[in-house]
């Protein structure tokens, strides 16, 4: 009898022992390929950021793009435009030239009738030396001083002599404008071939980084490609692990089956533990995603709103508003409609108010750049490495003052007006 409870004893020790020992192999199996499912899950939760990084930085580049060849379009037609102007300029030029020989022609017939009235003078009586004075002098003006020194001029000869120098006044005055205009002109082209220039630097560089971007996400894709696959490799032999102890539960007596459902209860706690832990780390990968500083708020200084209320109005050279600006008369009209007046030209502005220095720069002041002269280009700081301006290549438009072309070009010339 003893030997027989002595059997049964032993026959259940060896058979809770065979449910038992398993159940602890299983369960650091489970564990461990949960341990390695969290990690590919967390390894993905990161992919999935830089992702999206890369995904809102191609977003960002392709409307830069697409702002750079707005601008790029507009240069050109600035171009096309301003060589128009350049070649009815040097039409103007040719016709005042003609203009011009018609008026030294004309000089030179009135110098020779003070000729003849100079001769006929002294074949009525004048004085002989006066032909030597007159026929001595050098030139138009050296003859006029000559003549007035030696007798007293006609009424009608002075009338002519006054005539004379206003026809070479006008003459001057005129030829003096053109060259002017022309040189404006010249240096105006020159100034939108540089924007040009830069803003193909800008596009070129644009399209690289899109490029090396573009790269980038097809890599994280593959690499979350991979570890999905991964993954599922990883839940597929978590699955598998589970079967062989489902059928030894089936086959052991009914206290070793209700053993198991607990050693069962417990790995099933376990992996749900796991599992909350994965979701839990996901949530943090999702929460630590970098978040957008909020915008600037837009100055409201009255000559700085109304500069922005005309933000887009086409460049005009010449242009005083409010249908086209250039430069100077963009910043004198925003001022206008704030209550103060400025003169209409970059060379006047750059002498009036106060100079200080950038570092002390406030929004509304003046910011001149050497474009093809000294100050040959002003704008309203705004604060923050910009300013508000009409550019020949976009109308009037923010711009960076902080980098590219307009820093090339800023000398740190401010002026509080």
């Amino acid at each position: 009898m003893k030997k027989s409870i002595i059997t049964v004893a032993t026959v259940t020790v060896v058979g809770l022992g065979s449910v038992f020992l398993p159940q602890t192999s299983y369960a650091e199996t489970v564990t461990d390929l949960e341990n390695k499912q969290v990690k590919v899950q967390d390894e993905r939760s990161q992919v999935k950021v830089n992702l999206s990084k890369a995904e809102k930085e191609i977003a960002n580049i392709l409307v830069d793009l697409k702002e750079i060849n707005g601008e790029i379009k507009t240069t050109s037609k600035a171009l096309k435009e301003n060589q128009k102007k350049i070649d009815e300029t040097k039409d103007s030029i040719e016709k005042t030239e003609d203009e011009i020989d018609v008026l030294d022609k004309a000089i030179e017939e009135r110098f020779d009738i003070l000729k003849q009235r100079a001769v006929s003078y002294q074949q009525n009586g004048g004085d002989i030396g006066f032909l030597d004075v007159i026929f001595g002098s050098s030139d138009f003006n050296d003859f006029i001083s000559r003549v007035s020194a030696v007798t007293k001029i006609t009424e009608s000869d002075q009338k002519l002599i006054d005539q004379i120098d206003a026809d070479k006044q006008k003459v001057e005055g005129k030829l003096a404008d053109l060259e002017e205009m022309e040189v404006d002109l010249k240096g105006m082209q020159d100034l939108i071939i540089e924007q040009k220039e830069e803003n193909e630097k800008r596009k070129k560089a644009l399209k690289k980084k899109e490029e090396e971007l573009v790269n980038k996400k097809e890599k994280l894709q593959m690499k979350d490609s991979d570890l999905a696959s991964l993954e599922s490799q990883i839940m597929g032999e978590i699955e598998a692990s589970r079967t062989p102890v489902v059928e030894n539960v089936a086959t052991t007596n009914q206290d070793s089956s209700e053993t198991e459902e607990v050693a069962t209860t417990n790995a099933n706690t376990s992996s749900s533990s796991n599992s909350t832990s994965s979701n839990s780390t996901k949530s943090k990968a999702k929460a630590s995603a970098p978040t957008a500083n909020p915008a600037p708020a837009a100055n409201t200084g009255s000559a700085i709103s109304a500069g922005y209320s005309v933000t887009g109005t086409p460049y005009v050279w010449g242009g005083k508003g409010p249908g086209g600006f250039d430069c100077s008369g963009f910043v004198s009209w925003a001022y206008g409609q704030a209550g103060k007046s400025l003169p209409s030209s970059t060379a006047a502005m750059s002498g009036v108010g106060t100079k200080v220095s950038y570092s002390n720069a406030k929004p509304g002041d003046l910011v001149f750049f050497d474009t093809y002269k000294t100050n040959g280009h002003v704008g309203i700081y705004l604060g923050g490495g910009k300013f508000l301006g009409a550019q020949n290549s976009t109308g009037v438009a923010v711009a960076s003052m902080s980098s590219g072309y307009w820093k090339e070009k800023f000398d740190g010339h401010v002026r509080r007006p």
